[in-house]
């Protein structure tokens, strides 16, 4: 008897000790009001860098950021586009009514092969009027400084100036496209969806939300889903020789998802992005047993110029309403979702600490008083 008194004892000051030792889960209550400015008689203070939210729907139109203004750099009209040649460029030149001066493409030379090519010195040879500096002039230049210079031989010459083979100018592309590589700048604009499909399009892993435009030792961040979906022309930038254009893989685009839900994990976000809706339903939904569905919680790195570091979001889905809210959220990649434990669930926790502890304590009084009878 007096074993039994004293393992019940024990067992009520371990209940006791309990209730003031910290177990694994959330610590916080179920009821309404999370943060420490909730007041809750367990919230503790928040640091300053924790900035909290919860989710509404002013939330939710905070979120949606406009399009980024586009640098001025990357302003550039089609109305300003003229092909200027550069060394290593073939121009086909034709001299009307005058075969002798136009070198003929036979059946087994392409008009690259038989045209005059641009030197390394920036020139060309041609008949009567000798060498000519074309780097950096258009073909319109290039005809009417000819034509003059014929002129002193020719009776009003003819003369017809293209270019045969582009050779000098390239754009880089890169990245999770089909067909990487290096393509040529002709006379005709070159735009970021022109390279992209000249590349073969975007690959399965693309996240095409984030195109880097690399110029001039400078880079842009551009977006193919703002072109194809939103119509951003402003996206569809003008593309300039050397340019190099890297198509982001999807890869590293990851949110996790941890605490109460069946299947804790990281997930790819995929092409169109993941909503927080998405995220719980591919990780099984919230755990029946052990989760609080109040406690739904986002966190984000704050934007850079941000005073504080990290974006905090709550979402209370025991309201029915909240599910939509959570289809409409869209998580950011590297957020972290986090699903806090049930008072119950904490309550079982502290019982499977202690079962073993009071089961052992209570074999050994039960052995005890054997021992004592005999």
């Amino acid at each position: 008897m007096t074993a039994t008194i004293k393992t019940l004892g024990i067992f009520g000051l371990l209940l006791a000790v309990a209730g003031c030792t910290i177990v694994p889960g959330s610590d916080r209550d179920s009821n309404p009001g999370w943060f420490a400015e909730d007041e809750q008689p367990d919230a503790a203070s928040l640091p300053d860098v924790i900035k909290t939210h919860t989710i509404t729907t002013a939330i939710l139109d905070q979120n949606k950021a406009p399009p980024p203004e586009l640098p001025e750099a990357l302003a550039d009209s089609p109305e300003s586009y003229d092909y200027e040649v550069g060394v290593g460029d073939v121009l086909q030149i034709t001299v009307w009514d005058h075969p002798e001066l136009t070198i003929p493409a036979g059946s087994m030379r392409s008009a690259q092969e038989s045209g005059n090519l641009v030197h390394s010195d920036g020139s060309i040879f041609y008949p009567y009027v000798g060498k000519l500096h074309v780097e950096g002039m258009k073909v319109t230049e290039i005809r009417e400084m000819i034509t003059k210079r014929l002129d002193e031989y020719i009776e009003a010459p003819q003369v017809d100036v293209a270019v045969a083979g582009f050779r000098s100018k390239r754009i880089y592309v890169t990245g999770a496209v089909n067909q990487p590589g290096t393509y040529p700048i002709t006379n005709v604009p070159m735009r970021l969806v022109d390279a992209v499909s000249a590349a073969g399009g975007i690959g399965e892993n693309a996240n095409w939300s984030q195109v880097i435009l690399s110029r001039d030792g400078k880079e842009y961040r551009l977006s193919l889903r703002g072109i194809y979906e939103n119509g951003n022309a402003a996206q569809n930038v003008l593309l300039r020789p050397g340019d190099v254009v890297n198509v982001s893989r999807s890869d590293d685009n990851k949110v996790f998802v941890l605490g109460e839900v069946v299947r804790p994990k990281s997930m790819p976000m995929g092409r169109n992005g993941m909503s927080l809706a998405e995220a719980l339903s591919d990780t099984g939904g919230l755990d029946e047993r052990e989760a609080d569905a109040s406690g739904i919680f986002v966190f984000r790195k704050a934007a850079p110029g941000q005073e504080h570091g990290i974006d905090v979001y709550q979402l209370n889905a025991k309201d029915a309403a909240a599910l939509v809210l959570a289809d409409s959220f869209q998580l950011q990649p590297r957020d972290i979702v986090y699903v806090t434990a049930a008072p119950l669930a904490r309550w079982n926790r502290v019982l499977s600490l202690l079962v073993p502890s009071v089961t052992a304590l209570y074999l050994g009084g039960r052995a005890e008083n054997e021992l004592g009878s005999e």
